[in-house]
């Protein structure tokens, strides 16, 4: 099968939780993807999934072989013979509860110490203790191809089932931001960006995507779900520092092509409105004049809206394009906004929904 066709078949983040789900107790899977892409995030939403479960950490990275096992002198009837102790981050010791064991960037542990790993990886024991029947085991790791030192041998993939994460689509990965405070002009610049989420399979000439890591090209810093995380969390003190300082800040995340196109779209926000205005003259407060500076108000709204003012945001919201409000809606449509309830049983919107309800049509089945 060509490499085209086994794309098809790459995981997100969600597809391979419930994978590893079903299957983690009998089956490593090692996820193996793009760095930066969220791979880490598996332990902790398995672990909301699974809240009876212990989640347990270990990062190959750290460990040298000792730091796995110990000779341990034990005495049976005058004769002494070793056992070996091991490392409690493993959670054997643990062997009366159920646990949720990360074993992250196995690609890059000594040779060592992942072979000391196997035994744990394919039969769930270690020496002579074994983990709960009900414990789940997976592992991550980066591309082989990013040449960033990840090396898995064949006996090794050959004890686990290897899953390619893809990367998540530049909407996906707004619909998650929405939910977790992520800088509204970010997401703006985002959903203006696609490019910022391409793979670097996809472009054989790093200069034809300056934003991206790219094997062939010597950057630093670039643009991945994790830096563009980072960089929010910088945006987000921009009332406490200067334009200069957030820039180096940037340049430092996400690259000097990032950084100086992101800053470009971040002093669109002085064309937003205040939320205060919103609230108290949703009749009069400014419209912006770009369609960019539209985007960052609806996704600032769908971060932060409550109940008190979603009757206020319905009639400024009125005064905006279609296109505007088609992107409120499906906001607040997706599976995964954390405040649908809150706005999908507010009056003014569900009568703005049965007006428009034509916007919908297509999604009907």
């Amino acid at each position: 099968m060509s490499n085209a066709a086994l794309a098809m078949y790459d995981l997100g983040i969600d597809e391979i939780v419930d994978l590893i789900r079903e299957v983690g107790s009998e089956t490593t899977v090692l996820a193996e993807g793009h760095m930066g892409t969220g791979k880490s995030s598996m332990l902790k939403t398995l672990a909301k999934m699974m809240p009876t479960h212990i989640p347990l950490y270990f990062d190959c990275t750290t460990k040298d072989l000792g730091d796995i096992t110990i000779p341990k002198l034990k005495d049976l009837d005058g004769s002494d013979y070793v056992r070996f102790a091991t490392n409690e981050e493993l959670g054997l010791h643990l062997r009366d509860q159920p646990t949720i064991l990360m074993i992250d960037e196995f690609g890059k542990a000594n040779p060592s110490v992942r072979n000391a790993l196997l035994c744990l990886i394919y039969e769930r024991k270690m020496g002579s203790y074994t983990l709960h029947p009900n414990s789940i085991v997976f592992a991550t790791t980066n591309l082989m191809t990013e040449g960033v030192g990840d090396s898995v041998q064949a006996h090794q993939w050959n004890r686990m089932m290897r899953i390619r994460v893809r990367k998540p689509a530049h909407m996906e990965w707004i619909e998650w931001g929405i939910n977790n405070n992520i800088d509204h002009s970010l997401l703006g610049w985002v959903k203006d960006n696609p490019q910022l989420f391409q793979t670097f399979e996809e472009v054989k000439n790093p200069d034809e995507n300056p934003y991206i890591f790219h094997p062939n090209a010597q950057r630093r810093s670039f643009v991945t779900p994790r830096s563009l995380e980072a960089a929010s969390k910088l945006l987000h003190k921009r009332a406490r520092l200067s334009d200069k300082i957030i820039t180096a800040g940037l340049i430092g995340t996400i690259g000097d092509r990032g950084a100086s196109d992101l800053m470009a779209f971040v002093r669109l926000a002085d064309q937003l409105p205040t939320m205060q205005s919103i609230k108290d003259s949703p009749e009069t407060a400014k419209v912006p004049t770009s369609a960019s500076a539209v985007c960052m108000v609806v996704y600032r709204t769908l971060s932060s809206i409550d109940r008190d003012w979603i009757d206020a945001w319905m009639t400024y919201m009125n005064r905006l394009d279609k296109e505007a409000q088609g992107l409120f809606a499906n906001g607040v449509r997706s599976p995964k906004y954390s405040k649908q309830a809150l706005v999908m049983t507010n009056t003014k919107f569900t009568a703005w929904a049965m007006q428009n309800n034509y916007m919908f049509a297509a999604d009907k089945r």
